[in-house]
């Protein structure tokens, strides 16, 4: 075998950086046994297998996909999902029990009715605000959790619960749990891919999508709002082609190498090749990325034709293509806590809405008519709720809610989810979940097992210890919400 001239790391790192994006092409080259693989421990399932091969659940599974609408700040749900008529009664009055604030700053006795209007809707006669007219149309499509507790009223460890199972920081996300758990069904993209807003990532950032201490392999790539969504894609024209395959071609030397100094200790796959999959990701991703030659009808259907509309429209478009071809898990993403409306809640949730709602409805008709909805799960939800009293009563254009945590609303359609229902209640005046409470990490619980994975089997030893998303809270199945 012609083999090319081995050179030094430091050479082939400096070089190789300008090619593919390195995780998402590690992950994939390691999915496809191009890499060296670590040694294979017993698994939950009889074999770990740190790659991105589908893996064999628990149990048959009703999903195989998920799209998350991760809304970084927290929705008022007394604005959105949850009416209370005593709290309008009782609008300007102080509130009749205690409060739990977490800005006393800002901090105010008095009920804060919403400003805006409930209706029932669709045959379960689900009532939805008027900032919802959009999700109105599909609420039989959807289950509806207003009993949702993480029980600390701050951003950081709301989203460390509600997306990595803890309040603490480090932990493994949600997508990297599920792509651990199940790898992925495709060879082409990554299993796991975060798409960003034009106006940069939520708050935290990185925590959105961290694979915390289970392998890099496992860790979401990052999709950028705009051109080029994924850096480093392409090779510079100096490298294209030709020089490409020789960089590939030494890589492929190493391995081989690698493998004839440990024999029997990896389990390097025998068709190490040239890198075939690193040429299919840079074809894949930029036709899987591009909604140009979607149908204008689809195009109009989410809103790509209207200014507001128009980025979450095409983010929710390219979900809904990932999923298509097989990405395990998408994280749709807002930019900083643009729902975390401490004032101005009176002009700021309705724009939220407005660019959000058409399109995260859209996503639910279109993928129903695809025959995508039943295995695909849609999550629409942020990391805590909001207070029913006023917060900086400075002025009606000023006036905002502080966080709660202790009983707020998100909503899960597809995948094994019931349609049309309503689970659980807050008390009166929506500040605490009372009847049916769903705590996150039930709700992650609840997940796994639309996916055929037991929230107690799916593990990790580390530091000697079996480490899951559910992390022996004594989490339940919320059966209630399945089908």
């Amino acid at each position: 075998m012609n083999r090319p001239k081995l050179c030094s790391r430091r050479h082939f790192l400096h070089a190789n950086g300008y090619s593919l994006g390195t995780l998402a092409l590690a992950s994939l080259l390691e999915r496809d046994g191009l890499l060296a693989a670590p040694v294979k421990p017993e698994s939950f399932t009889g074999e770990i297998r740190y790659d991105l091969h589908p893996k064999k659940p628990h149990f048959e599974p009703q999903a195989k996909a998920m799209i998350s609408m991760f809304m970084m700040g927290g929705p008022s749900q007394m604005d959105l999902f949850d009416p209370k008529p005593m709290l309008t009664k009782y609008d300007g009055q102080k509130f009749p029990g205690e409060i739990k604030y977490d800005n006393l700053a800002q901090a105010s006795s008095k009920c804060f009715g919403s400003p805006w209007k409930f209706q029932k809707h669709g045959e379960c006669g689900m009532e939805l605000s008027e900032l919802l007219p959009n999700l109105s149309k599909v609420v039989d499509e959807i289950t509806l959790i207003r009993s949702m507790t993480s029980g600390v009223s701050n951003h950081a460890q709301g989203l460390y619960a509600m997306n990595g199972g803890r309040i603490t920081a480090g932990r493994p996300a949600l997508g990297s749990w599920l792509t651990y758990g199940l790898g992925s069904e495709t060879d082409e993209l990554p299993a796991y891919m975060v798409l960003s807003h034009p106006g940069g990532l939520p708050t935290f950032s990185g925590e959105h999508f961290t694979n915390g201490w289970l392998p890099s392999l496992f860790q979401g790539t990052l999709v950028r709002a705009t051109e080029p969504r994924i850096l480093n894609l392409d090779p510079p024209p100096s490298l294209s082609g030709a020089p490409q395959q020789r960089q590939l071609d030494l890589l492929k030397a190493f391995n081989e190498d690698h493998l004839a100094l440990h024999p029997g200790e990896l389990d390097l796959q025998a068709r190490i090749s040239s890198y075939e999959l690193a040429a299919k990701m840079q074809v894949a991703a930029k036709e899987a990325l591009d909604i140009s030659k979607e149908p204008e009808y689809v195009k109009k259907l989410y809103g790509v034709d209207n200014p507001i509309t128009k980025d979450y429209a095409t983010r929710c478009i390219i979900a809904r293509r990932l999923v298509e071809r097989g990405v395990r898990y998408v994280q749709v993403l807002n930019s900083g806590q643009s729902w975390d409306q401490h004032g101005s809640l009176i002009t700021a949730l309705p724009k939220n809405c407005q660019a959000t709602d058409q399109p995260s409805a859209a996503l639910l008709i279109d993928l129903k008519q695809r025959g995508l909805l039943d295995s695909t799960v849609v999550h629409w939800g942020g990391e805590m709720g909001r207070l029913p009293v006023l917060q900086n009563d400075a002025g009606r254009d000023k006036w905002g809610r502080d966080h709660n945590t202790y009983g707020f609303s998100m909503w899960m359609a597809g995948g094994g989810f019931k349609k049309g229902y309503v689970h659980g209640e807050t008390d009166e005046f929506g500040h605490k979940a009372v009847i049916d409470e769903v705590k996150h990490y039930d709700y992650h619980a609840t997940l796994l097992k639309t996916f055929g994975l037991d929230h107690t089997k799916l593990t990790y030893k580390r530091n000697g210890l079996a480490a899951s998303l559910t992390d022996n809270q004594g989490a339940q199945v919320v059966d209630e919400l399945l089908a």
